[in-house]
C-alpha cells in the first residue's frame, strides 16, 4: 500500500492511501470461503455453492467491507508510526477521493483530512506564584460540628406542650357541614409560611384545638394538599378554616455529649473524654479543610497552566468539522454556542498529556482504588455514616471501578492531582492562613 502525507500547513494535511489489489485480494478470497462454507442457498448442499455464484452474490458487498477495515488499520498504524500528535480522527476528504467502482477498478485512492497539536509550553516554573491556603480551624467550627453530631444522634421524645420545632399529629377538620376531614394528620408549624399563624401552636398541649387557615399558614397548595391527603387541584380552591385537635407531640431532643455519642461518632473506645472528642472533631474538620484547601490550589494551578496556552493556536475549522461528524445529534449552533469551553477542554487534555510525560507520572492501579475509597467514605459522610468498616469500603469502591464512566473519571481526579503535587515541587507556592469564610469569599 502506498501512503503519503502532505506538508502539514497550518496544522493541518492530507494523508492519501492507494489501495492495490495485493492489500486486499487475500482477506476477500478468505471471506468468502467462509461464506461459501456456511452459505444456505436453495438447489445447494452447504458448503457445495459455486465459487463464481459466492462472489457474484457477495463479492462487492465482502470487497468494500475488507478494504474499509484494511485502510482504517494502515491509517492507525502509520499515524503511529509517524509519531503524528494527530487531533481528533482523521476525516474523509471527499474531493480528493474518486468514487469506487467495484465492477471495474482494482486500485483505489483514499484521502483524509489530519490535524495536528499545536506545539506548546504548558510546563510552570519558580516564576509562576501560587498560594496554599490553610484554613484556620476555630473553637466556634468546632462547636457547630459538635453541636451537628448531637443533633444527628438525637432522640424523638413525646411531649406534652408545644416548642417551636416539635412535629403534631392530629385531627384536621374543615370548618363546614361534609367538609374534609383527616385523623392521624402530620403538622410541622415551623414549615409555615405565615409565622403568626405558626406561632399559634406554641404552648398547646394534647387535646387543645386550633383553627387556622391553611392555605394562608402554607402558601403552598402542594403543601396542604400533603396535609389533608387531598389533590393538588382540590387544595389551590381552598378557603375555608380548619381545626387541628392535638393528639400527639413529637420533639427531637439532641444527644448528650458524653461516652454514648463519643462512641457513635469514633467507634467504642476511641475517645477518653470532651477534650478528646473535641480534638478529635477538630481534626476532622481539618482534614476536610485540607481537602477543600487541595481542590482551590487545583483550581488555580490549572488556570495558571491554560494562561500560558491562552495564545496557543488551534485548527478550528477542522475541529468544528470533527464534533459535528463524531456527534450526529449535535448541531453547528450548539457547536457555535459550546466551541470556546471545548477547546478549553482540548487545550487541558493536551497539557495533562505533556506534563504526565514531563514529570514522568505513572497512575499506578493502588492509586486509583485509594481515590475511589476516599470518594466512597466523603459519600457515606454526607448520609451521617462518619466510620464505615474499611471492608465494606474497599467493596463499595471496586463495585465504582466497576463502571467504566466512573473509572475513566477517577483516574483523571488521580492523573490531575500527581500534577498539582508535582507543580508545587517547581512553582512558588506561598501558604496563606484564611479564614473559612473568607476562603469561602475566593469563589465567589
Amino acid at each position: 500500500m502506498q501512503i503519503t502525507k502532505s506538508e502539514i500547513k497550518e496544522m493541518t494535511g492530507v494523508i492519501t492511501m492507494v489501495v492495490e489489489p495485493a492489500d486486499y485480494q487475500e482477506e476477500v478470497q478468505k471471506e468468502l470461503r467462509q461464506i461459501r462454507q456456511k452459505a444456505n442457498i436453495p438447489g445447494f448442499r452447504p458448503g457445495m455453492v459455486p465459487v463464481g455464484l459466492v462472489k457474484k452474490m457477495y463479492g462487492k458487498g465482502v470487497l468494500a467491507d475488507v478494504i474499509n477495515k484494511t485502510i482504517g488499520a494502515k491509517l492507525g498504524e502509520y499515524i503511529e508510526a509517524e509519531k503524528l500528535n494527530i487531533l481528533g480522527d482523521p476525516l474523509p476528504n471527499e474531493e480528493l477521493t474518486p468514487e469506487m467502482d467495484l465492477d471495474n477498478q482494482d486500485t483505489f485512492t483514499f484521502a483524509f483530512d489530519i490535524a495536528v497539536a499545536p506545539e506548546f509550553d504548558a510546563k510552570l516554573d519558580g516564576k509562576t506564584k501560587l498560594t496554599n491556603y490553610v484554613i484556620t480551624v476555630t473553637d466556634e467550627m468546632v462547636d457547630n460540628q459538635v453541636k451537628a453530631y448531637a443533633g444527628r444522634f438525637g432522640d424523638y421524645i413525646d411531649a406534652e406542650e408545644v416548642q417551636e420545632g416539635d412535629v403534631l399529629r392530629g385531627t384536621i377538620k374543615e370548618v363546614k357541614e361534609g367538609g374534609i376531614e383527616k385523623t392521624d394528620a402530620m403538622l410541622n408549624p415551623n414549615y409555615m409560611k405565615d409565622k403568626k399563624v405558626a406561632k399559634l401552636f406554641v404552648g398547646k398541649k394534647k387535646g387543645d384545638v386550633v383553627t387556622f387557615n391553611p392555605m394562608k399558614a402554607y402558601d403552598s397548595a402542594v403543601e396542604v394538599a400533603s396535609l389533608l391527603g387531598i389533590k393538588k387541584e382540590e387544595a389551590e380552591n381552598l378557603t375555608s378554616d380548619f381545626t387541628f385537635e392535638i393528639t400527639g407531640i413529637t420533639r427531637h431532643v439532641d444527644a448528650k455529649i458524653d461516652g454514648e455519642l463519643f462512641a457513635k461518632v469514633y467507634g467504642e473506645n476511641n475517645v477518653k473524654d470532651e477534650a478528646d472528642f473535641r480534638a478529635k472533631v477538630k481534626a476532622e474538620i481539618e482534614s476536610n479543610m485540607a481537602e477543600d484547601s487541595k481542590y482551590k490550589f487545583g483550581l488555580d494551578t490549572k488556570a495558571a497552566i491554560l494562561k500560558k496556552m491562552e495564545k496557543v493556536e488551534f485548527p478550528k475549522a477542522f475541529l468544528r468539522r470533527w464534533v459535528l461528524a463524531t456527534n450526529k445529534n449535535m448541531t453547528e449552533e450548539q457547536v457555535d454556542k459550546d466551541f470556546e469551553a471545548m477547546l478549553e477542554e482540548l487545550k487541558w487534555h493536551l497539557a495533562k498529556d505533556q506534563l504526565l510525560k514531563h514529570f514522568d507520572i505513572k497512575v499506578e492501579k493502588e492509586d486509583v482504588e485509594a481515590y475511589a475509597k476516599e470518594v466512597a467514605r466523603m459519600q457515606f459522610m454526607q448520609y451521617g455514616l462518619m466510620h464505615v468498616d474499611d471492608q465494606y469500603l474497599t467493596n463499595y469502591a471496586n463495585e465504582m471501578l466497576k463502571k467504566e464512566e466512573q473509572l475513566r473519571g477517577i483516574v483523571e481526579r488521580v492523573a490531575e492531582n500527581k500534577i498539582y503535587e508535582a507543580i508545587k515541587g517547581v512553582a512558588k507556592v506561598e501558604d496563606k492562613a484564611i479564614s473559612h469564610a473568607d476562603f469561602g469569599k475566593l469563589f465567589s
